[in-house]
């Protein structure tokens, strides 16, 4: 998979490519990651990136020709334009594995007011979202895409399972885990963990997930009629 950001901070996403999994994916070109810098494309001489808005309102807005020239650049028949922003659908797991189904993504991230519209219009093929809340640009949330999205690619986990039994697969937060020492300040780790009946394991997995989605996402046990 390539993934390009577009961003007028590359120095700032460029980071993600020293992150452990990551780090690891691009070593075994399982993935390759670019930053491109929208500043590089702006036919104004001060290298300026943003205008004031027709009809006023308060901030900046992203002109559209650095935008589009930057995203021509890079895009193919096979890429998908996301830009990353407080109006699109929220993102989530289901969401990541759909993504890591392109060949190509391109993440175009917004700072000041946002972007010209008709930029979205023409070149983007959806807006995502990764909470409900306003971040100060679009690099944080394209950075919490790359790194979930590309938890699906084979290799790029250690143990290819892992991803299987995570957060949120089949709507259920994920169990309660435990490692050595067996007793640690008075508590001990659940007996069955111990026991070797893989059953039983699995049994009080189940359980875990459902208790743990119960208590702090309630609304996820609507989706599976618990």
């Amino acid at each position: 998979m390539k993934i390009d950001i577009l961003t007028i901070f590359p120095e700032f996403t460029n980071s993600i490519k020293e992150y452990s999994m990551i780090k690891r994916g691009i070593e075994n070109n399982i993935i390759e990651i670019n930053s491109v810098d929208i500043r590089d494309f702006t036919e104004n001489k001060h290298k300026k990136v943003d205008d004031y808005t027709y009809g006023g309102g308060p901030g900046m807005l992203m002109t559209p020709q650095p935008l589009a020239d930057s995203i021509k650049s890079v895009k193919t028949e096979n890429s998908h334009v996301i830009y990353l922003s407080p109006r699109g659908r929220v993102f989530s797991q289901e969401i990541s594995k759909e993504l890591s189904n392109y060949e190509h993504l391109i993440l175009l991230c917004g700072h000041y007011e946002g972007i010209d519209q008709r930029i979205i219009d023409k070149y983007v093929d959806e807006e995502l979202s990764i909470g409900d809340y306003v971040l100060t640009g679009g690099e944080l949330g394209a950075m919490v895409v790359i790194d979930t999205t590309i938890r699906h690619l084979p290799g790029i986990l250690g143990n290819d399972l892992s991803k299987d039994i995570e957060s949120f697969d089949n709507n259920l937060l994920e169990y309660d885990q435990y490692t050595r020492p067996e007793v640690f300040e008075g508590m001990r780790v659940p007996e069955v963990l111990l026991s070797g009946n893989h059953k039983n394991i699995e049994e009080f997995r189940k359980e875990s997930r459902i208790k743990n989605t119960r208590k702090t996402r309630p609304e996820l046990l609507k989706k599976i009629g618990g």
